[in-house]
């Protein structure tokens, strides 16, 4: 739930849709957004689901952060208050969907809607127009009757119009745009099948915008001319400032963490999940490092506004550059990212491996995430990294891609034992699985979970039998992640948003675990107490 007042929210919008993934809608919202820049917009970049990649052209293209919308892991009542905290201050919103306009969550549960997740389901929560982007090769008439198809399958949805992508010549244009006239289906723009303006790809989508910073720049540029030169802007401007007044509260961090939230998981959650105390003020506000640079792109950036908001004072470690914590460091947080691109310069940089391994032994708080847990490891690919978990990584056969709802298995910095919430898991790496003697960080149902249930069938601790992904009844479970003294370290991907404890808890335990100091008299979360 987010309180505050409900206000009215007059802000352009518009959501960019397609029938299946790879239709090209990343292409055209980066160069929707990048060229709505040039023209003196600003613009508020949005993303609907939990992928941390397309978002980081977003943020060239527009110079703001690229913002998640996703149901799942924030819950649906939330994402209109993050859109309006997202989009405060700027004059229109492009919102890039997820898959096909319909595909949302697999097998939603009980009391979800059959495309729960889906862009058409943000599309509603937003009251956003919708256009779509249409791939146009090997078709011409046959692009109406798919057309009408997706205007019809839902009437609650506004299909404003399309933009037809990999349009193979004038003649071909020609021939979509007399087809879609034919059913009364405005055509926005049409772009030719293009080569010089490539993104390139590897084993888990796109390569991030932070890796290839010099050609991704040069690539949006060309993105923003190819959109300019073959879309009707003007009119796209027009569809967006149509959209209703959105009447919602706006999410503010602050509020989010004095504000008793619950779950996005519908795992119910046993009476040890209760919320921590309210902190108490004074002394040097925690430092919490968090990792950067080309090795650790991935992170939401609400999980920084959390963290500020409870006073705490962020900073950034670069793996690859840096050679020690920064200077006061009193919680460590290594997010997501591809550090098997980049294993050869993690593990030349001794110091701050020695650094991270004497943080963990001396007790202090480390959140770590996908590519965090594969840096805490004892080696990932034959390759040496923190020694921090005595587990090797290496890189598996198939992509571990889906959402995911656990109950944590064990009190850690983040959560407290048997605490449920949502998270996305998405990595093509192997660790070996914890057991449950072992300290596991998640308990996944094996109805929730596509791998084997060769691991643990261990009921929860508390929990008993709860919902599966398909919605039966789950009694069997499986142990994920690891959780050693004040290390949390776990595949799973969280957004704090959904979870806002997970801040004000991290805090906690790095202002309890760091040394004696004269100023340390209180506790970081001044801000909260203040509000």
């Amino acid at each position: 739930m987010v309180t505050g007042p409900t206000r009215r929210l007059d802000l352009p919008r518009l959501v960019l849709a397609a029938p299946t993934s790879g239709a090209g809608k990343t292409t055209v919202a980066t160069g929707l957004m990048a060229a709505l820049v040039a023209r003196g917009l600003r613009v508020s970049p949005h993303k609907v689901g939990p992928d941390y990649i397309d978002p980081s052209y977003h943020t060239l293209a527009t110079g703001r952060p690229g913002r998640n919308l996703d149901a799942v892991l924030c819950g649906p009542q939330r994402l209109a208050p993050l859109f309006a905290h997202a989009a405060a201050g700027t004059d229109i919103a492009v919102v890039e969907g997820v898959m096909g306009l319909f595909d949302g969550v697999a097998t939603p549960r009980a009391g979800e809607q059959p495309d729960h997740a889906s862009t058409a389901h943000v599309a509603r929560l937003l009251d956003a127009p919708v256009v779509l982007v249409v791939d146009a090769s090997g078709a011409s008439r046959s692009i109406a009757a798919l057309v009408t198809g997706f205007r019809m399958f839902d009437p609650r949805l506004h299909l404003a119009g399309v933009i037809l992508n990999r349009v193979g010549s004038a003649r071909h244009r020609r021939l979509l745009t007399d087809a879609l006239a034919d059913i009364g289906m405005p055509v926005f723009g049409a772009l030719p099948r293009e080569t010089t303006v490539h993104t390139p790809s590897r084993h888990l989508g796109l390569v991030p915008a932070a890796e290839r910073r010099p050609a991704a720049v040069a690539a949006v540029d060309r993105l923003a001319h190819l959109v300019a030169t073959t879309c009707d802007l003007d009119a796209l401007l027009r569809v967006a400032r149509a959209a209703p007044p959105l009447h919602t509260p706006t999410w503010q961090p602050t509020e989010a963490l004095t504000t008793p939230a619950p779950s996005p998981s519908p795992i119910p959650a046993p009476a040890s999940a209760a919320r921590p105390p309210s902190p108490r003020t004074g002394g040097r506000p925690v430092r919490v490092a968090m990792a950067g640079g080309a090795a650790f792109t991935f992170g939401y950036a609400e999980h920084a506004e959390l963290l500020r908001a409870a006073g705490a004072d962020v900073v950034t470690v670069d793996p690859l550059r840096d050679e020690n914590l920064p200077a006061g460091t009193d919680a460590l947080i290594l997010g997501g990212g591809f550090p098997e691109e980049h294993t050869a310069d993690l593990a030349a940089n001794l110091p701050l491996r020695a650094a991270i391994a004497a943080f963990a032994a001396a007790g202090r708080p480390i959140s770590a995430e996908c590519a965090g847990l594969l840096y805490l490891a004892t080696t990932l690919d034959g390759v040496p990294m923190c020694g921090v978990l005595d587990v090797a990584a290496v890189m598996g056969p198939r992509l571990t891609l889906g959402y995911r709802h656990a109950i944590a298995a064990t009190a850690s910095p983040l959560t407290s034992a048997g605490t449920p919430l949502g998270a996305h898991e998405f990595h093509r790496t192997v660790l070996p699985a914890p057991g449950a003697a072992t300290g596991a960080a998640w308990w996944l149902p094996i109805a929730d979970d596509p791998l084997p249930p060769a691991r643990d069938t261990t009921a929860p601790r508390g929990g008993g039998a709860a919902r599966g992904g398909g919605g039966e009844t789950a009694t069997r479970w499986r142990a994920e992640g690891f959780v050693r003294g004040q290390v949390h370290a776990s595949y799973l991907h969280l957004h704090w948003a959904g979870q806002p404890d997970i801040a004000r808890r991290l805090l906690e335990a790095a202002h309890a675990t760091r040394p004696a100091h004269p100023a340390d008299t209180g506790h970081p979360a001044d801000a909260i107490d203040a509000a």
